[in-house]
């Protein structure tokens, strides 16, 4: 692998001190929001549906922009990294490999993620490039980014829908983490199992990747051939 390019939530950063905030926004405890979004994730939709429970009506763009007006926006700081986040790209660094954070965030989640100072050669987010996973456009732009040929570029997240699917589309190969909700609760998966390159409990094993596979492992039929053996995508993962 030439490159690596890492997803943020639930991949780079716990998503914890997110919902519990929102949960304070809303008035609720942040155990009932965790369990909506728990229940959201176990159906295969996004996440902010948990939101949408609380309050049907409510814009959660419009909200967003609401609490950064009362003072209760977005906020990023060293506690919210996973502990293996900067070894394993200081590791990846010093192993050759390019190191892209891209993910979904707002413009604001950016400025607090370059503010980090992450051993990486180049942190994004989807605000900033105008797209959003899982459009085909964000993995366009991973590509361009990446400065590698799609096949020596790995692409790391914990969400079969937004990350591991579409990424393996646009002709990238796929680690997918075992994190966060979506992460656990889908990673056996036999959709999941099937499209992943390789699967991955933390991203220190990332390390032992580089330069260990010049080409895509073999699958159930033993082809190699890209895509040979993938199950179908579930449908009931956002529509993918």
């Amino acid at each position: 692998m030439e490159t690596i390019v890492l997803g943020i939530g639930e991949t780079l950063v716990r998503d914890d001190r997110h919902w519990a905030s929102w949960a304070n926004w809303l008035g609720v405890p942040a155990h009932t929001l965790s369990a909506l979004v728990g229940a959201a994730v176990a159906q295969g939709r996004d996440a902010t549906d948990a939101l949408r429970v609380l309050r049907p009506d409510m814009d959660v763009d419009e909200a967003y922009l609401a609490r950064a007006a009362a003072g209760r926006g977005e906020h990023l700081d060293e506690s919210d990294l996973y502990p293996d986040v900067r070894p394993a790209l200081a590791e990846l660094r010093a192993a050759g490999v390019r190191v892209v954070v891209a993910g979904n965030g707002t413009v604001r989640a950016g400025e607090l993620l370059r503010a980090l100072d992450l051993p990486a050669d180049l942190v994004v987010t989807s605000d900033e490039w105008g797209v959003r996973k899982p459009d085909p456009a964000f993995f366009a732009r991973v590509v361009e980014v990446a400065e590698a040929e799609p096949s020596a570029t790995l692409y790391v997240g914990d969400h079969p829908a937004d990350d591991l699917f579409p990424a393996a589309a646009a002709g990238l190969r796929t680690a997918h983490l075992r994190r966060g909700a979506y992460g656990h609760w889908w990673a056996e998966h036999p959709d999941v199992v099937g499209a992943a390159d390789f699967r991955v409990n933390a991203l220190t094993e990332l390390v032992g990747l580089v330069g260990a596979h010049s080409a895509r492992p073999a699958f159930e039929d033993g082809s190699g051939a890209v895509g040979s053996g993938r199950p179908a995508r579930v449908s009931y993962l956002r529509g993918l």
